[in-house]
């Protein structure tokens, strides 16, 4: 089985199950399986709260709707030119604005038609409402701050990375959440529009990570350029620029940094390496990949890290995290517990936890590759957190 066809298998995964890498296969639970297992967990209400940011700022959100006029989008060449929903994260002034939505509720309509069992009642209005603890309309806070963009995994929509894009803005972080048109549940545009998944029918071609890519240099150029087109656009430090994905959006980080040279530091969350990465072009930038250990050990059955990690020079510590599953990294599980749904076999890492070592993980990599903060957390294991594992090739 191709690449692609591989990639397609996953379509009908929901909220139950780990999300797998790009590349990977999985087989999917009968229809009538899932809905009699969701039917029998599901609570009577849905109420989901994200964990709240850990940082000194309160969050302030702001959703910005770009077009590319120099680019046809990839995928739907009739759409037009490429467009993109990027969600603003920034450090804000305490008890200022109001309650984020968590999604659209045209997004949230996609979310739960494609991507949740049917059996657990859960609602698009349910989804919108997930407590972010992000405030639009809230006063910016005082300085300038580094600037990380956040790439989310094949058919995932942005908002499934908001839990680290609160903790890194609490923590002093301007965030670019990038949604990718065409590649997920749906992301709604400046029209009102939300369109859906163009390539999961299909699979994620091979140029996917060079078309992430484009989106985020372009998003780049959009925020630091002589004209930006964000109104806080001053809250960022042009110099400081990292970039973070889960899964085929952590492949896409590396492609990305090879492209763009603003790109000072970046980070794979569990995603597979393909096509081949222009390592040659790092230049000796800092990359953290952070992945459950049943993959991403040295040695493990997932060889695209080993290779990719051994042909560039740089600071690139490696973390393979036990107990945790594809979607460890992201909002998945903690939102798949609130609608009543088990942990996926074999994980025994609670979705808190997960998202915990996450954003504490990743918070440090930044600090120290961008704030130029040293960060003991990540000179070696640490006894408050067992399930790390330095990985030393």
């Amino acid at each position: 089985m191709n690449r692609s066809r591989r990639i397609a298998a996953v379509a009908a995964l929901v909220l139950a199950l780990p999300l797998p890498m790009a590349g990977a296969a999985m087989a999917s639970p009968s229809p009538s399986a899932t809905t009699a297992a969701a039917a029998a967990v599901a609570p009577a209400a849905f109420h989901a709260e994200l964990p709240r940011p850990t940082g000194r700022y309160a969050v302030g959100e702001e959703v910005l709707h770009l077009t590319d006029h120099s680019r046809t989008d990839p995928w739907v060449p009739s759409a037009g030119p490429r467009q993109l929903a990027v969600s603003m994260f920034y450090p804000a002034r305490p008890g200022t604005g109001e309650p984020a939505p968590y999604m659209t509720l045209g997004e949230a309509q996609g979310f739960v038609a494609t991507r949740v069992p049917a059996g657990t009642g859960l609602q698009p209005q349910d989804v919108v409402n997930i407590d972010t603890h992000a405030y639009t309309g809230a006063k910016a806070a005082g300085g300038k701050f580094p600037l990380v963009v956040l790439s989310p995994g094949f058919e995932n929509p942005r908002a499934t990375l908001t839990g680290l894009a609160t903790d890194l803005a609490g923590h002093g972080y301007v965030v670019a959440l990038v949604g990718h048109t065409h590649e997920d549940s749906g992301e709604t545009l400046a029209d009102g529009s939300t369109p859906g998944c163009a390539l999961c029918d299909t699979g994620a071609p091979d140029s996917l990570p060079d078309s992430r890519a484009k989106d985020v240099s372009f998003v780049l150029d959009q925020l630091t350029g002589h004209h930006p087109a964000w109104r806080l656009a001053h809250l960022i430090d042009r110099d400081r620029v990292g970039m973070a994905g889960h899964s085929i959006g952590g492949a896409s980080a590396l492609t990305a940094m090879a492209e763009d040279r603003r790109i000072l530091a970046g980070v794979n969350m569990d995603g597979a390496f393909w096509p081949p990465i222009p390592t040659d072009k790092l230049e000796g930038r800092a990359f953290l990949l952070l992945g459950k250990q049943s993959d991403h050990a040295v040695g493990g059955g997932e060889t695209s890290w080993g290779r990719t990690w051994a042909g560039w020079e740089g600071y690139k510590p490696w973390l393979a995290v036990a107990g945790t599953n594809h979607s460890s990294f992201t909002d998945v599980p903690v939102l798949a517990a609130a609608a009543g749904l088990p942990f996926p076999p074999g994980t025994t890492t609670s979705p808190e936890r997960g998202m915990q070592l996450t954003r504490e993980y990743v918070g440090a990599f930044f600090d120290q590759s961008l704030k130029g903060i040293h960060q003991p957390l990540l000179d070696g294991p640490s006894a408050a957190n067992p399930e790390v594992l330095f990985q030393h090739p």
